[in-house]
């Protein structure tokens, strides 16, 4: 990708601190119906976006009825405006009003067995799709456990960058370059116990294997199943889903997964990716309107095999 310019760096982050500032001035709920009335905007007007979205619906639920389609496709967008709208509330956040956004529904047995694996110097790595609000999910856990260290791509604008890093570590969770992040990833889940990625996008074939995602083939990144392998973690599939009917987010998680153990490398790999690829699947199957429609996850085809885009219309 190449550099930005000085004046388009400026220029982003100028319209990015105004709008982030000018929804902070709002309460929380009239910060939320702006952002909303935005990403319906956003819809209507992003006509290649909206594409891809009703064209993932199609291929996840081809027996869906097309007015259910465009309204989980809405229902994506409003999500995103749902994310806009909160992250701009996270500089007046407090612990105190955090518990109130957020709930944390986490099986006594699965912390249980956290607090163990922690304590044998292992821990869990919490495998978070793109669903509800990812980023309120690792700013509530601050709360709810404790700070969480995280994997994330580095925006392509350093004062963007640092403006979002510097919102996210308020209550001390920690943005990693997940870029030639190995070593400092099997560090963290060592010392600290917990460590968050989001691996539901699509991988480059070098990257990843192909496994079942709403039934098509799906190139997923080995980065989860490798890292649990070395370093003998679990992983747990979550989620901070939107709960409309309480006004609030609830973090919902899926099966606690172990990396298989057979002694086939690329075997364990495969079965591992595929085993948290699936409880993924569930988390979004049971919020389908908070899931990101917009990103070409089934892009990377196996070989000989078409665009399923460009199939797509």
């Amino acid at each position: 990708m190449a550099k930005k310019s000085k004046p388009l760096v400026w220029l982003e982050y100028a319209a990015a601190r105004g709008l982030l500032g000018a929804l902070g001035l709002l309460p929380r709920r009239a910060a939320l119906a702006a952002a909303n009335v935005a990403a319906m905007g956003g819809y209507h007007l992003l006509g290649g976006l909206r594409r891809v979205a009703l064209a993932n619906l199609e291929i996840a639920f081809p027996d869906m009825v097309p007015a259910e389609r465009v309204r989980l496709a809405k229902g994506g967008f409003k999500n995103l405006g749902r994310i806009l709208g909160e992250f701009s509330q996270f500089p007046k956040a407090t612990p105190e009003s955090l518990k109130e956004v957020i709930e944390f529904q986490v099986d006594p047995a699965v912390y249980s067995e956290y607090q163990r694996l922690k304590s044998e110097g292992r821990g869990i790595i919490i495998v978070s799709p793109h669903l509800g609000n990812w980023e309120m999910l690792v700013f509530g856990w601050a709360t709810y456990d404790g700070p969480m260290s995280y994997l994330a791509r580095p925006l392509d604008n350093p004062l963007l960058e640092k403006l979002t890093a510097d919102l996210r570590r308020k209550f001390g969770n920690r943005p990693i370059n997940k870029t030639n992040s190995v070593m400092t990833a099997a560090r963290v889940l060592r010392e600290e116990g917990l460590l968050g990625i989001l691996a539901d996008v699509n991988a480059h074939p070098k990257e990843g294997v192909f496994v079942p995602f709403f039934g098509i083939p799906a190139c997923t990144s080995t980065g989860v199943a490798l890292l649990a392998m070395r370093t003998n973690s679990a992983i747990l599939p979550m989620c901070g889903a939107w709960d409309e009917e309480e006004q609030h987010y609830v973090a919902v998680h899926g099966k606690l997964i172990y990396a298989a153990d057979t002694g086939e490398r690329r075997s364990d790999i495969l079965q591992t990716t595929a085993a948290f690829t699936a409880e993924v699947e569930k988390l979004i199957r049971r919020f389908p309107d908070q899931w990101l429609w917009i990103h070409k996850r089934y892009k990377t085809r196996p070989p000989g095999e078409p665009d399923l885009y460009r199939s797509k219309g």
